[in-house]
């Protein structure tokens, strides 16, 4: 059976929720997965935040845990914005998370990362040359080019998974907002999303 490890980024995740306009439920992801016959080697979530939190952000980080994850955190930094003069927070994991996947590379088949970052596209491009198949699930609109080309046809568009990975029991704030940007969309008569022919994993 194929081995699988999954690598999320929280924060493209995160932006990629309020774009769907519900939660992905992280636990029905590892479980879809495996009704699909994997064999789930490893999966991370990168998050910031304090992983010693006895917050909201420390109640996820335990249901991430319970799920089956390991969680890898960095301190969010503040940062003063050079173009606007506006303090933002950051916390970048990115290295993290590569690191993390060269370093379990013997442990899986396949590589399934959970962004749209094209800052990841050098790395899927080692881990595909050392014989792994690598796969990308992520939402298009905010999916880089470079990400989906090294992807081919292991690109899986989020929307298409609502049925199997949403959370049914927490309607996210921003759904209302989620919905505006579709009703937008549908009145401007946007083309839909180009996609590649690729095999749905559902």
């Amino acid at each position: 059976m194929e081995r699988l490890s999954v690598f999320v980024d929280g924060a493209n995740m995160y932006y990629a929720q309020k774009r769907l306009g519900w939660f992905i439920d992280f636990r029905k992801v590892l479980g879809f997965l495996r009704d699909r016959g994997f064999v789930l080697s490893e999966a991370y979530y990168y998050t910031g935040g304090d992983l010693q939190s006895k917050g909201r952000d420390g109640a996820f980080h335990e249901y991430l845990m319970h799920s089956g994850y390991t969680v890898r955190t960095k301190a969010i930094k503040q940062m003063v914005d050079d173009a606007t003069g506006e303090i933002v927070e950051k916390a970048n994991l990115d290295i993290e998370l590569v690191i993390d996947m060269f370093n379990t590379l013997n442990l899986y088949d396949t590589c399934l990362l959970m962004s749209g970052d094209g800052d990841f596209e050098r790395a899927l491009e080692v881990v595909r040359s050392r014989g792994k198949r690598v796969a990308v699930a992520a939402h298009p609109d905010m999916t880089a080019r470079e990400l989906r080309n090294v992807a081919a046809g292991n690109y899986y568009d989020l929307r298409d998974l609502e049925r199997h990975i949403a959370r049914t029991d927490r309607i996210p704030e921003y759904a209302e907002e989620a919905a505006g940007i579709a009703v937008a969309r549908a009145v401007a008569q946007e083309p839909p999303f180009a996609r590649e022919a690729a095999p749905h994993p559902g």
